[in-house]
């Protein structure tokens, strides 16, 4: 073992800590020069572990000017963090390195002035390290670099910010041969997946693990001892989770989305008769707003802040020593992720608080709970790159300089999610990005790259360099308006579609404010403060899928009795009367309920598969229903279940899963649908095709939409098989339909389909009946409908 540089020895020694022995590990990793995973418990020092190679080499006098490591987080805010986190040891140790961010939030001229006198550690994000390498001076700003840190690398390898960053680290990797790359994460399910992902193609990562942490201490709150029958998101229980804030010191409340954001922070403000200041974090704040909050957070002058995602990885808060999560938290890594901003130390357990909406969500979370105390953590599966992010990435490279197809080829085919992309596919990804296409060849809009003399491909003008550059990123958000208080700051965006149902005098909720529309223009609405019961913003895409190894657990749960001792006396009660009503869904079968209420006949199934694949399931059932003359007349779908209803009885439910439902059928569903066009928009604004703006002057979403809906009728008609359409079939049969669990749920119905003929609902279908508003008739009350159980 080598022994310490005597600054980072001494600085150490000044704190009381010892290397720990994944640290130790990550160290001679270094020496090695070897590319490293290191999978380690939250608060176990394992963002320090990824930077002791570079600090080190610092101490030791080895301080070269120029950029020497990068570090990629999925998140602004975790960039910012580990920026303010590095200062100490830096400062203390009296190193001469200079720290800067690079993200969405940096202002336009500290980029430029990085680009001519780069930090010697840079922290940023997939996307602004892609967008930096479309720089002419790239090579020479990334000539010295050694060390590239990927954070919350499960994150991100999974999807297409994984495929952006892999595309991104190969050409890194071309430009600063000796590279070594390091993975940090506290939650990967499958750490050789992962490694493979890391490494450049014929290199190996090692895998390094830390010590194990104490278990964090996760409860299930259930207020005066009862879960209600429906709803979500944790909000009855507003009450009881300000007085959990007041009695710790500082608490981060999850939520799954947005909106929801929105709704619980009005919930607990008004039940904070303490007047606690609370505040509240989510990706459609304004920057200048999400600073402050986390600012405030980790000074200790919030007692409270409500969140999205937008917090829940990797960042270290300090004083936040518990974590509530409201409504089911749909996986147990993100569950493990989000309870470990608490107490984040080694040596700590972290704590958390899992608030169900509803007695599906406390199965929920208790299948959770379980999963995390048996480290069955979910493990996103890795996939092909996608075509449409390799065109978006071509593009940025002739923006840089020329290149040349053969060693571009190469080079490409480097990045594990593109090692098996064949020849002929990345000729196709190069004529699309030249022509668009042959059905699109005769509009010059659609070249952007050309070849010259020399064969080499190079921009075909000078000017979609900036046009790159301000359209470029694979996250393809809603159209969005700014939110604006009177004339001036703009306090976040909301989307389009939701401001343009707004009207001067409505009022909505944003930022925590109660908001009055005072006026709009095409780029913002304008608004002053309000005290009228307000709107609350919805966001596409918001929901978060239920994970399969959740889904299977809950099954386990309704058919084991044996775990019902540990459940709410009104759960019990509601899985001892589903057992005497009806039967209770089997782990390994389909159970479909059917029965009829108030003139309508109900088909329920209880598939567990999430949303997404109920909801798909339900557009092909009822088109099937339709041609069988079952005259269906809605559905609604959950996590949980799926429910029918129509004008004819459903006597035997398995001639509708008979045949091709998960093939044919369902290509033809997806065309009729508004699925494909929203996926073909995506890919052809990811690949560049179609841009979302000039420079300065974005488009408004309806021109976007326009644009994309006419080349998919252009393409659909004449080029069929154009890539971006093969792109946008699998997005929509993947992302938007979930089809692998929607094939699943298929084959469980064939042959294992489990029928109940009911006169009455049962227990388990008041839930997803009273979500569908099927009983909102005047007069009829939940009472009415659960007292129906008994008659």
């Amino acid at each position: 073992m080598a022994p310490l540089a005597p600054a980072l020895a001494r600085w150490l020694a000044a704190r009381g800590w010892k290397l720990r022995a994944h640290q130790q590990a990550m160290l001679e990793a270094a020496r090695a020069g070897a590319h490293v995973l290191l999978v380690a418990p939250t608060g176990s020092g394992k963002t320090l572990a990824g930077f002791l190679p570079v600090l080190s080499r610092a101490a030791s006098g080895d301080v070269a000017p120029g950029l020497r490591a990068i570090y990629v987080s999925p998140l602004k805010a975790l960039a910012a963090d580990i920026a303010r986190n590095l200062e100490d040891p830096i400062a203390a140790m009296g190193l001469p390195l200079r720290i800067e961010t690079r993200t969405g939030d940096t202002p336009h001229e500290r980029k430029s002035k990085q680009r001519a006198d780069p930090p010697h550690i840079l922290l940023t994000t997939p996307e602004s390290l892609s967008l930096l390498l479309t720089w002419p001076e790239a090579p020479r700003i990334v000539a010295g670099l050694d060390t590239v840190i990927v954070d919350e690398i499960h994150a991100l390898a999974p999807g297409k910010r994984g495929d952006l960053l892999a595309l991104a680290l190969s050409r890194l990797q071309a430009l600063a041969p000796s590279l070594r790359r390091v993975g940090l994460s506290a939650t990967v399910a499958d750490p050789p997946a992962i490694a493979r992902w890391l490494a450049p193609a014929g290199a190996v990562a090692r895998i390094v693990h830390g010590e194990a942490a104490p278990a964090p201490l996760i409860g299930i709150l259930v207020p005066d001892g009862r879960i209600p029958w429906s709803g979500h998101n944790g909000r009855h229980a507003a009450a009881e989770v300000i007085r959990l804030i007041e009695q710790h010191r500082q608490t981060i409340v999850f939520v799954n989305t947005r909106a929801v954001a929105e709704l619980v922070f009005r919930d607990l403000w008004a039940e904070n008769t303490h007047g606690l200041p609370i505040g509240i974090h989510h990706g459609s704040l304004a920057p200048e707003a999400r600073a402050r909050t986390e600012a405030a957070l980790a000074e200790g002058r919030l007692r409270a802040v409500v969140a999205t995602s937008s917090l829940d990885l990797g960042i270290d808060w300090g004083d936040v020593d518990l974590v509530v999560q409201m409504g089911a938290p749909k996986g147990a890594a993100r569950l493990v992720q989000r309870t470990g901003r608490a107490n984040h130390r080694l040596d700590e357990a972290s704590k958390a608080v899992i608030v169900p909406g509803n007695r599906f969500e406390y199965l929920e979370a208790l299948a959770a709970f379980e999963a995390v105390a048996a480290g069955d953590l979910e493990a996103e599966p890795l996939r092909p790159g996608a075509l449409d992010v390799l065109a978006q990435h071509l593009a940025g490279v002739a923006a840089a300089a020329p290149f040349d197809a053969v060693e571009q080829y190469r080079e490409v085919r480097t990045a594990a999610p593109y090692a098996a992309l064949s020849r002929e596919d990345f000729d196709r990804v190069l004529e699309m990005a030249s022509s668009g296409g042959y059905a699109l060849r005769a509009y010059d809009r659609f070249r952007r790259i050309v070849q010259d003399r020399e064969g080499r491909w190079r921009l075909a003008h000078p000017r979609l360099a900036a046009q790159h550059r301000a359209n470029a990123g694979v996250i393809v958000e809603a159209p969005a308006v700014a939110v604006r208080l009177g004339r001036g700051r703009s306090l976040g965006t909301v989307e389009e579609w939701f401001a343009s149902q707004l009207r001067p005098g409505d009022s909505f909720a944003f930022a925590g404010l109660t908001l009055e529309v005072t006026g709009m223009d095409e780029a913002s609405l304008f608004t002053r403060l309000s005290r009228r019961p307000p709107a609350i913003p919805t966001y596409v895409g918001g929901r978060m899928p239920l994970a399969t190894n959740l889904a299977d657990r809950v099954r386990a749960l309704l058919a084991d009795k044996g775990t019902w001792a540990r459940m709410p006396a009104d759960v019990r009660e509601w899985l001892r009367l589903q057992a005497a009503v009806s039967v209770l869904p089997p782990a390994d079968r389909l159970l479909a309920e059917t029965f009829p209420r108030r003139g309508l006949h109900h088909l329920l199934l209880y598939g567990f598969e999430g949303r997404n694949a109920h909801q798909s399931l339900g557009m092909l059932l009822t088109r099937r229903m339709e041609r069988a003359g079952l005259k269906p007349m809605g559905f609604v779908a959950t996590d949980y279940v799926l429910a029918i209803w129509g004008l004819e009885p459903v006597g035997d439910p398995a001639p509708l899963f008979e045949g091709d439902v998960a093939g044919e059928e369902l290509r033809e569903w997806i065309a009729s649908t508004p699925f494909l066009r929203r996926a073909f928009r995506d890919v052809a604004i990811v690949s560049g095709l179609v841009p979302r703006g000039e420079p300065g002057r974005p488009k408004r979403g309806q021109a976007i939409t326009v644009s994309t809906d006419l080349i998919f009728d252009v393409l659909s008609r004449h080029e069929p098989g154009h890539l971006l359409l093969e792109a946008a079939w699998t997005e929509a049969a993947h992302k938007l339909t979930d089809l692998d669990r929607l094939r699943s749920l298929i084959e469980r119905a064939r042959g294992k389909l489990l029928v109940k003929a009911l006169d009455r609902p049962s227990p388990l279908a008041i839930p997803v009946l009273l979500e569908a508003g099927r009983e909102t008739v005047p007069g009829v009350s939940e009472e009415e409908l659960l007292a129906g159980l008994t008659a």
